[in-house]
C-alpha cells in the first residue's frame, strides 16, 4: 500500500490547514517570481543611474539623450511590479488601522519613487532610483526567504499527513481481500496489513503478531512488539509479521488526525510572548514613521542640507525600522517547537500554559498508571528453605498460576519465562490454587490459608513487606512452606530517573494516590519523592492541587487524563501522560503520547529552550533596530558614516534571516549518550534477529555523533547475542 502520489486521503480531510499551506506556497512562489524579474530590471537601472556612473568615472561614456526617461521607465516597472505586494499591504494595514511592516516598506519606496520622478521631470535634486530598485529587490528576497522558512517550519504536519497509505486490504465477509480507499473503511471492518506496510487506520489486532514502528507518531525509535488485543495506530509501519486488525478509528476520529489538529491549533495560537512581539512591532512602526519625519526635519530645517539628502536619510530610517525580524521572532519558534514536540510524542494544546512550564516549581504525579504501570508485578521473593532456589520457586508458582485469571495469579505467571507441565489444577476458594507439578503437590496461597491451616509464619521480612503495602502470597511444596512472593503495582523503570532529573532542575516532586499510606510511602521512598498524599479520592485530587498552589508556587499536574481531569484543569499546567490513541483529552494543556515520566522532563526542557529562543530573537530584533535607526538617521555623519537605503534593507533582511535560522536551531534535549539508550534487559521472546536489528538501529541513531565506528557496534551486537542487550 503506497501513499497516493498527489495528496493522501487524510490530507483531504484537513482543508483549512492545507489551504493555509497552499497560501504560503503561493506567496513564496509570487515573491520568487517578482524578485527575479525586478532583479533583471535592476541591472540596467544601476548602469543608467547618474550617481553610480559618477562613482565609477563613466558618466560621460554611458550617458545618452533621454537616458533619465529610460531610467524612469525601468524604475517605474520595478516600483509597480516588484513593489506591488508592499503597496497592497499598506492598504490592508491602514484599512484595519494596524500599521506595521508593510506600511513602513510602502512609505519608504513610495517616497523614493515620488521624489526621484519629480527630479526627472524638473525638480532640482538627485535621483536615487537605484536605491529604490535595490531596496525592492532586497525586500522581495527577504519575504521569499521568510515564506520558505514558515513553510519549512510546518513541514512536520505534511509529513504526518503523508504517513497514511491511500488504500487498505479489507477482509470481506466471504473471506476474500479487497483493496479499498481509506474513505470506505468503517469501524469494526477487518483489515489485513502485510509485512512492511503502513497501518491504514487505528485499530485492535485480532490476528497475528509483529513489531510495529511508531517513531513518527510517538518519537519511540524502537519498534514495539504487538500481539492480539493490542492497539495499533494508523500511519505506523508494520514489521516482519502479518496482522489483521479491527478498525476502531478512521478519518477525523483517528489518532493521527487528532495529532494534526492539535499541532495546527497550537501553531496558530498566540502566546503571551507573541503579544509582546506584536506590541513592540506597533511601537516600532510609530517610532519609524516619527523618526523618519524628525530626521527629515532636522537635516532639512535645522542642518540646512539639500532635500535629496534629507529624504534619503528619512527613507533609510524607515527601511531600517521595518519590523520583519520582530514579526517573525516568535511565530517561527512556535511553529518549530510545536512540530518538534509532536514528532516526539509531546502534543501541545495550550501555548500559554506550555510557555509557563519553564516556571513550574512543583509537579504532582498521579501514582497508578503514571509513576507505576498500573498492574501487579513481582517485587520481592523470600526463601524459607535451602532446598530450593529463587528461579525454581518462581517456576513452580508460575506453573500453577498460569491456569488462573486472577490479576495476582497472572502477575506471578508472567514473572517466569519457562513453566512446568501440571496436573490436577484446582482453585482454593478465596485462598489461592494448587496443582501437581513435576510429581509434587504445589500450592500458592494467601496468608488466610496459612492461618486456617495453623501454619506458623514468624519471618520478620514478611511483616516488613506487608508494611510497605505489598501483597504477599506463599508457596507450599508437598505441604512444606518453601517461600513467599511479594507483589505490588510495578514502578516504571523511568520514574526514578525522571524524578532525579526534575529535582536537579529545582522542581519539587509530589504524588497523589488513593492507596494507603504504606503503599504511598514505599513508592515515594523507591523513587525519591519530596512529598506524597495518600488515600485521596478522585473527587478530592483537584483540592490537593489547589492546596499546593496556595503555597504560592506554580504547579503542574501529571495524570492519565481520565479520572484526573479536575486536577489537570486546576493545575497551572495539566499534563496527560500515556494517552495513547485517546489524544482528545480536553482538560490537559499538554498530552504525552507515551507512558513515560521522562517525557515530562523533556517537555519542561523544551519549554525552557523555546522561551530562550523567543527571547533571543526578540532581543536581536529590537536590539538591532535600536542600534541601526540612529545610524540610519545620520547620528554618525560627522565621522563620515552613513547608511544608504539599499544597505539598510540588506541589514534588515540579514536580521530576518538570522532570526529564522536561530528558530530552526531549536532542538529537543533527550540525551545523546548511546549507552544510555541501550535496552537494559533482554525482553522475553526477543529473537537473535531482533537483538541484531536493535543493535544496528542504535548504531544508526547514535553511533555517528558519539564517535563510535560501525565495527564497535557490530562487536556490541555479538555481545548482545551472547548475553542479552544489557552490554
Amino acid at each position: 500500500m503506497e501513499p497516493h502520489s498527489d495528496q493522501p486521503e487524510l490530507a483531504q480531510e484537513h482543508p483549512p490547514h492545507h489551504d493555509h499551506q497552499n497560501h504560503h506556497a503561493h506567496m513564496a512562489a509570487d515573491f520568487r517570481k517578482r524578485f527575479w524579474i525586478a532583479l533583471v530590471l535592476t541591472l540596467p537601472t544601476l548602469v543608467l543611474s547618474p550617481m553610480l556612473q559618477e562613482l565609477v568615472g563613466l558618466r560621460e561614456a554611458i550617458r545618452f539623450s533621454g537616458d533619465l526617461y529610460v531610467l524612469f521607465g525601468l524604475s517605474s516597472a520595478v516600483f509597480w511590479y516588484g513593489g506591488w505586494p508592499f503597496l497592497e499591504g499598506l492598504y490592508g494595514e491602514l484599512k484595519s488601522r494596524q500599521p506595521g511592516m508593510m506600511t513602513l516598506v510602502a512609505v519608504a519606496i513610495t517616497t523614493a519613487y515620488a521624489y526621484s520622478s519629480a527630479v526627472v521631470f524638473g525638480l532640482t535634486g538627485k535621483v536615487f532610483f537605484w536605491e529604490l530598485a535595490t531596496l525592492v529587490d532586497v525586500m522581495l528576497l527577504g519575504h521569499w526567504i521568510e515564506m520558505k522558512s514558515v513553510m519549512g517550519a510546518s513541514k512536520a504536519l505534511e509529513a504526518l499527513a503523508k504517513l497514511m497509505p491511500s488504500d487498505a486490504h479489507k477482509r470481506m465477509p466471504d473471506g476474500s481481500v479487497k483493496d479499498v480507499p481509506l474513505s470506505e473503511l468503517a469501524v469494526d471492518d477487518r483489515v489485513l496489513i502485510k509485512p512492511g506496510e503502513k497501518i491504514p487506520a487505528d485499530g485492535v489486532i485480532v490476528e497475528g503478531e509483529s513489531a510495529v514502528n511508531e517513531a513518527m507518531l510517538t518519537g519511540e525509535s524502537t519498534p514495539v512488539n504487538k500481539k492480539t488485543d493490542d492497539k495499533v495506530i494508523g500511519g505506523a509501519i508494520n514489521g516482519e509479521g502479518s496482522l489483521t486488525i479491527a478498525v476502531k478509528g478512521t478519518g477525523k476520529d483517528s489518532f493521527l488526525s487528532q495529532v494534526i489538529d492539535l499541532v495546527k491549533q497550537a501553531q496558530e495560537s498566540k502566546s503571551k510572548t507573541q503579544d509582546l512581539a506584536n506590541t513592540a512591532a506597533k511601537w516600532l512602526t510609530v517610532i519609524a514613521l516619527g523618526g523618519g519625519a524628525i530626521t527629515l526635519f532636522i537635516w532639512l530645517g535645522l542642518m540646512g542640507k539639500e532635500l535629496s539628502f534629507a529624504i534619503e536619510r528619512a527613507v533609510t530610517v524607515m527601511v531600517i525600522a521595518c519590523p520583519h525580524a520582530l514579526g517573525l521572532a516568535v511565530p517561527l519558534v512556535v511553529a518549530v517547537s510545536t512540530a518538534l514536540a509532536a514528532g516526539n510524542g509531546l502534543l501541545i494544546r495550550n501555548r500559554s500554559a506550555f510557555e509557563q512550564a519553564r516556571n513550574v516549581q512543583a509537579i504532582i504525579f498521579d501514582k497508578t498508571g503514571t509513576l507505576t504501570e498500573g498492574r501487579f508485578g513481582v517485587t520481592d521473593t523470600l526463601l524459607f528453605s535451602q532446598d530450593i532456589d529463587e528461579d525454581t520457586l518462581h517456576r513452580y508458582a508460575a506453573s500453577v498460576e498460569a491456569n488462573s485469571e486472577h490479576p495476582i495469579a497472572r502477575a506471578i505467571a508472567d514473572a517466569a519465562d519457562n513453566k512446568f507441565p501440571i496436573e490436577n489444577f484446582r482453585g482454593i476458594a478465596g485462598k489461592g490454587a494448587e496443582a501437581r507439578v513435576e510429581g509434587k503437590d504445589v500450592k500458592v496461597v494467601s496468608p488466610g490459608y496459612l492461618r486456617e491451616q495453623n501454619i506458623a509464619m514468624t519471618d520478620a521480612r514478611v511483616e516488613e513487606l506487608k508494611a510497605q503495602g505489598k501483597t504477599v502470597v506463599f508457596v507450599l511444596i508437598d505441604g512444606q512452606l518453601q517461600g513467599a512472593i511479594a507483589l505490588a503495582d510495578i514502578i516504571r523503570p523511568e520514574s526514578k530517573q525522571a524524578i532525579a532529573a526534575l529535582k536537579a532542575m529545582g522542581i519539587q516532586c509530589m504524588m497523589l494516590t488513593g492507596d494507603n499510606k504504606q503503599v504511598a510511602e514505599w513508592v515515594s521512598n523507591q523513587i525519591g519523592l519530596d512529598e506524597y498524599f495518600a488515600e485521596v479520592l478522585p473527587q478530592d485530587k483537584a483540592a490537593k492541587v489547589k492546596e499546593v498552589q496556595s503555597r504560592g508556587i506554580l504547579v503542574a499536574m501529571t495524570g492519565d487524563g481520565v479520572n484526573d481531569a479536575p486536577a489537570l484543569a486546576q493545575a497551572d499546567l495539566g499534563i496527560a501522560i500515556g494517552a495513547g490513541s485517546d489524544v482528545a483529552v480536553e482538560t490537559a494543556d499538554v498530552i504525552l503520547v507515551r507512558s513515560n515520566p521522562l517525557d515530562v522532563v523533556a517537555l519542561l526542557k523544551l519549554s525552557k529552550a523555546t522561551y530562550g529562543k523567543m527571547i533571543q530573537n526578540l532581543v536581536w530584533a529590537t536590539g538591532y533596530n535600536a542600534f541601526a535607526i540612529p545610524l540610519a538617521g545620520g547620528a554618525m555623519y560627522a565621522w563620515g558614516v552613513l547608511l544608504s537605503p539599499a544597505l539598510g534593507a540588506a541589514l534588515m533582511a540579514a536580521s530576518t534571516v538570522i532570526v529564522a535560522i536561530n528558530a530552526r536551531l531549536l532542538t529537543l534535549s533527550r540525551g545523546s549518550d548511546a549507552t544510555a539508550a541501550m535496552p537494559k534487559g533482554k525482553k522475553a521472546g526477543d529473537s537473535q534477529q531482533q537483538i541484531a536489528k536493535r543493535a544496528y538501529e542504535l548504531y544508526e541513531q547514535h553511533g555517528h555523533q558519539d564517535g563510535h565506528t560501525k565495527q564497535d557496534w557490530l562487536q556490541a551486537e555479538q555481545e548482545m547475542k551472547k548475553n542479552g542487550p544489557q552490554t
